[in-house]
């Protein structure tokens, strides 16, 4: 049993804390939000007054924020000072890899050991234990961090050292935005010809086609009974939360004079998405988008 404090108990920290408890680990949480903090007393989390107050006595520091400014933030903000000598702090949240490398500087700096971890799968993976982890860090630190990332996930790929978790994780989540663009546009244009949305589902399903962006996250209601597509686009994913990717895609593609072309199209679409009223829905529901901006003959 590992002690642990858990800083980001939204909708995808507290199902994750809340699978630590159930694998027998020692848990203390703390968020800022007081909503959050309802409902992971609700859920059984002890909350602390403070991250620093939580960090203090912990083997391990996940964190789970919105953006890298709030895990440096924390960091410069006593929460490497308040844990013990050699705490591993686990980076959860998905930040801009020149972040991720600058926030394990300044663990070892102040003696800890840190990796970067984020995460795919969304709420429901984070629900179900069934998330993946891309972890950048030493093989000691990465072996130090897995049986705490196996209570929360299935896959756990060690990418290399630091920011390199951050590097695939901003890789898959470009992939992902231009493989849910497409799918989209393939329906809106299946429409438009007079193909059923099932006909169309039941031919690249099983053809050349074939993408977790159909399969999984289909954008049309029907063909998968459990996508967002049949809720009204209920995340899944939110729009917000990809266009912050996609933001973080951009800057690395800049950064390293990649020719990514479809990845700069993808961030434009969904920045547009997640500005208009997509930015609460799932990123799925960008068909919207295609469907009222694809001119017709």
């Amino acid at each position: 049993m590992s002690r642990i404090a858990f800083l980001g108990l939204g909708h995808m920290g507290l199902p994750m804390a809340v699978n630590l408890v159930k694998a027998g680990h020692e848990v203390q949480g703390f968020d800022p939000v007081p909503a959050a903090v309802d409902a992971a007393r609700a859920a059984g989390i002890p909350i602390a007054a403070s991250g620093a107050d939580a960090a203090a006595d912990a083997d391990a520091v996940i964190t789970m924020f919105p953006a890298g400014k709030h895990v440096l933030d924390a960091y410069h903000g006593g929460l490497l000072a308040a844990a013990r000598p050699g705490t591993l702090f686990i980076e959860s949240s998905t930040i801009a890899v020149d972040e991720a490398r600058a926030a394990h500087a300044l663990a070892l700096a102040a003696g800890h050991r840190n990796i970067d971890a984020p995460v795919s799968g969304g709420v429901v993976g984070a629900e179900n234990g069934t998330l993946a982890f891309m972890v950048g860090g030493s093989d000691e630190d990465f072996a130090a961090a897995l049986p705490l990332l196996e209570a929360m996930g299935k896959r756990i790929v060690h990418c290399g050292g630091s920011g390199l978790g951050q590097a695939a994780k901003v890789c898959n989540n470009m992939v992902l935005a231009v493989s849910q663009i497409a799918v989209a546009e393939a329906f809106v244009l299946g429409e438009r010809l007079g193909l059923e949305h099932q006909a169309l589902f039941d031919v690249v399903s099983q053809a050349s086609g074939q993408c977790w962006s159909i399969t999984t996250n289909c954008p049309v209601p029907g063909p998968v009974p459990t996508s967002p597509a049949n809720r009204d686009y209920q995340p899944g994913f939110a729009g917000a939360l990809m266009a912050k990717d996609l933001g973080l895609a951009l800057q690395a593609i800049e950064q390293t004079s990649t020719d990514a072309r479809m990845g700069r199209l993808a961030q434009q679409l969904y920045a547009a998405y997640a500005a208009g009223d997509g930015g609460g829905r799932d990123f799925s529901g960008i068909i919207t988008d295609i469907r009222d901006s694809a001119p017709r003959s």
